[in-house]
């Protein structure tokens, strides 16, 4: 019986990296999920509860909660750890000794992001097919590593692509200066954050800089862009489904 799972595509990745969601349902098709997605979602709520707007945030995330019930029992993953680690921790706070705490929990248990539901719940740590020739060097997410734990299951997985080298750079667990609201209340700051990291990135000699999350990979394309820096960002969904 083939396992049931629920997409959350996070605002963001609908609107600006569709592509990077397409590719997740096909890597998710591949391993014979049974895929569902649920056209009235929209966003979790972080950007607001990040600005500070906390009762806001949290009348988005009760529509999250109303967007993927408990009773379905499936799986929530998302190619968004970020995104994730809003709904796995922070949603703690925001439905503390509430109605829908109890609902909350289930919901907890079960959403994931991509790269550790593939690893850590199908046992997987390859998928077939998957070439990229080329180096790369990998970017930990704050929120991926943080707040999802999420180290291994990555690596693990692009180590398995045909073709595809890693070379770990310097400081890869420093934020990469993007963080959000961060990257506009102090650009100077977050730009600076962004240089560095590309830095350690180019000096290994990659090819590519791959990460679970597109906010991180989108604040660091745009400098690559600028600085016209020899090195390309890609999704590790878009990696996963490259090749075949």
């Amino acid at each position: 019986m083939p396992t049931a799972v629920d997409l959350f595509i996070p605002c963001f990745v609908d609107q600006l990296f569709p592509d990077t969601a397409m590719n997740m349902v096909k890597v998710l098709e591949k391993l014979g999920c049974e895929v569902h997605y649920n056209g009235n979602q929209t966003c979790c709520g972080q950007p607001a509860y990040n600005a500070g707007y906390k009762a806001e945030s949290c009348s988005v995330a009760t529509k999250f909660l109303r967007d993927f019930p408990s009773d379905t029992g499936r799986y929530i993953v998302s190619p968004s750890a970020s995104c994730v680690g809003m709904v796995r921790n922070t949603y703690a706070e925001l439905f503390e000794n509430t109605p829908e705490q109890k609902q909350y929990h289930s919901v907890q248990r079960r959403i994931f992001e991509m790269t550790e539901f593939i690893v850590d719940v199908l046992g997987v740590s390859a998928i077939a097919g998957a070439q990229l020739p080329g180096k790369y060097t990998y970017h930990d997410s704050c929120s991926a590593l943080r707040e999802c734990g999420i180290r291994e299951a990555p690596r693990q997985l692009l180590d398995a692509v045909q073709g595809l080298e890693r070379l770990e750079m310097a400081e890869t667990e420093t934020c990469c200066g993007f963080g959000g609201t961060f990257a506009v209340k102090f650009e100077a700051i977050s730009v600076a954050m962004a240089e560095q990291k590309v830095e350690h990135a180019l000096a290994t000699g990659a090819d590519y800089l791959i990460s679970t999350d597109t906010s991180c990979l989108m604040h660091l394309d745009a400098y690559i862009r600028r600085e016209k820096k020899p090195i390309k960002t890609m999704h590790v969904a878009d990696v996963l489904a490259s090749g075949w």
